[in-house]
């Protein structure tokens, strides 16, 4: 294996001294035109490449921001990393993007990687219901921002959508056209989204007079588009069938409809759907999906942007931020049945 190239190389290379190599590269305006343009050959010469994360344990602040989200896979997530990113490298600095598969151990190994690392600040959407994950991350006085998820206290800011208006303008929707028997597809119950969105479908019922026995849901282990086909599977065996389904996300409608599809049951004649996200395969589905839309790529910058104010205080006091957006209805023919 080839020995990587050192400060030290260079200035052997050169005739000069480290101190001179490194105001080369940091205040090369510091450096005589002669020396900076011997010392610059012979880092093209040699290829030397500074280590930054060297420079950054000197300097004591990264120029790396960590994002950690619950699925990779879910182009909600990808646009709420595209949010980040774009805002991340206005500011100069670099996105780390990791995935906890919603997974509370995996969840801890990569902010135990983030602490080691010394990251600027961490972009979270959590995946552990208790709370421990966070409660340890803590202790590295790291800053961080919560993704899609709304800060209980005052010792963090974050960036959500009201789940709870989402859920209750989708099922809304629903008894508008309607449908007095519907399914919720859930994901996991110990992810607040989860629980918020089925509160807010749980009001919707309410405000129409209707019981929340009218509310049926079943639970998926995941929030993709397989665990939404076993749903659709576990939904056909019913008895007495629900005429809706309203999903946690978009992942879980597509599986869901998936499972009609295959077994021959129209939608939205046999069926209504209703999904959640809005991600772009929505639209672009046989059946195009309704969903309840969240500002995703508007989340993740923002999150960014809150994670650059705190950093940047300099010691001065920063004021925590709970910013919760709206949701919004995108109406499309996955619901557009008349009953």
């Amino acid at each position: 294996m080839a020995q990587s190239v050192g400060i030290k190389d260079v200035a052997r290379a050169a005739g000069v001294s480290v101190g001179t190599v490194s105001n080369v590269i940091n205040r090369p305006d510091t450096v005589a035109a002669e020396t900076r343009a011997r010392v610059l050959s012979a880092i093209d010469r040699l290829g030397y490449v500074r280590s930054e994360s060297a420079r950054q344990l000197r300097a004591g602040r990264s120029r790396i921001m960590g994002l950690l989200v619950l699925d990779m896979g879910n182009p909600f997530f990808v646009d709420v990393a595209r949010g980040a990113e774009r805002a991340a490298r206005e500011a100069g600095l670099g996105v780390m993007v990791c995935n906890s598969a919603q997974s509370a151990g995996e969840e801890a190994e990569y902010l135990s990687l983030f602490a080691e690392q010394r990251v600027r600040g961490v972009l979270l959407t959590p995946a552990d219901a208790t709370g421990r994950n966070i409660e340890t991350f803590r202790r590295h006085n790291i800053p961080f921002v919560l993704v899609d998820r709304v800060a209980e206290g005052a010792t963090e800011c974050s960036v959500s959508v009201d789940d709870v208006a989402g859920g209750a303008l989708a099922v809304r929707h629903l008894i508008d056209a309607g449908h007095r028997s519907i399914a919720y597809v859930s994901g996991p119950p110990g992810l607040n989204q989860v629980r918020d969105r089925r509160t807010g479908a749980l009001n919707a019922l309410a405000e129409a007079g209707l019981g929340p026995e009218c509310l049926r849901e079943l639970p998926t282990e995941r929030l993709d588009v397989a665990a939404g086909r076993d749903a659709g599977a576990r939904l056909l065996g019913l008895a007495d069938r629900p005429t809706a389904v309203f999903c946690a996300n978009d992942l879980l409608a597509l599986g869901v409809l998936q499972a009609m599809y295959a077994a021959g049951i129209k939608v939205p004649d046999d069926l209504a759907i209703v999904g959640y996200d809005d991600i772009e395969f929505a639209a672009a589905a046989a059946v195009p999906l309704t969903s309840v839309r969240q500002p995703a790529v508007t989340m993740g910058a923002m999150a960014a942007e809150l994670l650059l104010e705190e950093t940047e205080a300099d010691g001065r006091r920063h004021e925590h931020r709970r910013v919760v957006l709206q949701p919004e209805l995108v109406v499309r023919r996955s619901s557009l049945s008349a009953r």
